[in-house]
């Protein structure tokens, strides 16, 4: 009798229902499943009363196909990058230089900010000095250049009939025909060419317009957003590195500014003392050929040099003591800048040493020509400030 009562009991108690604490977690409810464990491991019953879905399988092997998959996407996502880098490269040059001579303007407008006048204020007497450089240069290159076109176009007529009434050359034409053969070939040959030519440089002129102001207009957006851009970026550092980080970037800006307001100065003053002694010469178009040297000697290294050639070259052709004359001026000049000007003017804004700025400006005309010569050296600056700053107190401390 007792041992059918226990009996009894202990099937009761197998056939009460377990807490869900003691059951599987595939024989839970969905009601049951704890809150926190996913949903793919709960016992999920369809709509209509359906079988569970079970437990996720194993993950995929990641066997040599998956890897070869993925490595090769990669290896054409960069392809593709890189196509893309190449085939936009004058737009970002483009920008650079936008950003470069936006950070060379920006010591200007904070100098007029300083005193008293607004920023806007500030940037629009900068950028109306800019406009008016501009203005100047085209008028004092354009009437020179076209009066002798003009006047070689007119000449023409003129050569023509002095050398057919050349005897040498009327005996050679009755020989050979050489002016029947000149004829066809002008009309022929020469004639289309020249019509496609200048077709060309009107092209390239309407491109070099188009890109002036393209770039005039990048650099008055960056020099109107500066501070904003700037603080942008530094947002993207970590808040503890960003008081180093802002000092850091003052201190390149700044760098950058003074190179460009120093580069300025020199050329300036290389082109009001060829101004002048060219006028004292009696050089024609002195201003426009002060101007030529001024623009070339914003490049490093061999502005200067180049400038001295094409002006030497000029007064050459109107008279040789004129010549001989210029070549001495600008010997004589270049060392007294080389010496004397362009130390005194770099001195506080740019702080490489002579060798690092030569090759800088080495590896800049290689790689982007009179572009990558201008903004090599204060990239270089840029980059000395940054090892001494930042890797020599980390080598210190290793």
């Amino acid at each position: 009798m007792s041992a059918d009562v226990e009996s009894t009991a202990e099937q009761e108690k197998t056939e009460l229902p377990q807490p869900p604490e003691d059951r599987a977690p595939e024989d839970r409810a969905p009601e049951e499943q704890p809150a926190g464990e996913p949903v793919s491991r709960r016992a999920v019953k369809g709509e209509e009363g359906g079988q569970p879905y079970g437990l996720p399988g194993k993950p995929f092997a990641r066997g040599p196909f998956l890897f070869g998959l993925v490595g090769g996407l990669g290896v054409l996502t960069a392809i593709a990058i890189a196509q893309m880098v190449v085939a936009s490269l004058s737009t970002i040059v483009l920008v650079v230089v936008a950003m470069f001579l936006a950070v060379g303007l920006n010591p200007a407008v904070e100098s007029l900010q300083r005193r008293g006048v607004t920023r806007r204020g500030a940037i629009t007497i900068v950028f109306a000095g800019v406009i008016v450089a501009f203005v100047l240069f085209g008028l004092a290159i354009v009437p020179p250049v076209s009066k002798q076109l003009t006047e070689f176009v007119n000449a023409v007529p003129g050569y023509i009939t002095e050398l057919s009434n050349h005897p040498t050359l009327r005996q050679l034409d009755a020989d050979y025909q050489i002016l029947p053969q000149l004829r066809t070939f002008v009309t022929s040959t020469l004639g289309p060419s020249l019509a496609t030519g200048i077709m060309g440089a009107g092209l390239v002129v309407l491109n070099g317009v188009f890109t002036t102001v393209t770039l005039l207009v990048l650099m008055l957006y960056f020099l109107g957003s500066l501070h904003t851009i700037k603080d942008y970026l530094l947002k993207l550092v970590p808040a503890s590195r960003r008081p180093r980080t802002r000092a850091i970037s003052e201190e390149i800006l700044g760098g950058i500014g003074g190179y460009v307001a120093g580069n300025v100065l020199i050329s300036v003053i290389a082109g009001v003392l060829t101004w002048i002694f060219l006028s004292i010469a009696g050089v024609q178009y002195a201003l426009a050929l002060a101007l030529v040297v001024a623009l070339t000697d914003l490049i490093p290294l061999v502005g200067a040099t180049i400038g001295a050639v094409l002006v030497t070259g000029v007064a050459l052709l109107e008279s040789l003591p004129a010549g001989i004359a210029c070549a001495i001026f600008f010997v004589i000049y270049q060392q007294i800048e080389n010496y004397f000007i362009y130390p005194r003017v770099m001195k506080r804004s740019v702080d490489v040493t002579p060798a690092v700025t030569v090759i800088a400006a080495l590896f800049g005309g290689a790689l982007l020509g009179i572009v990558g010569a201008l903004l090599a050296i204060p990239v270089a600056a840029a980059i000395s400030l940054i090892i001494r700053e930042i890797v020599l107190p980390r080598q210190d401390h290793a």
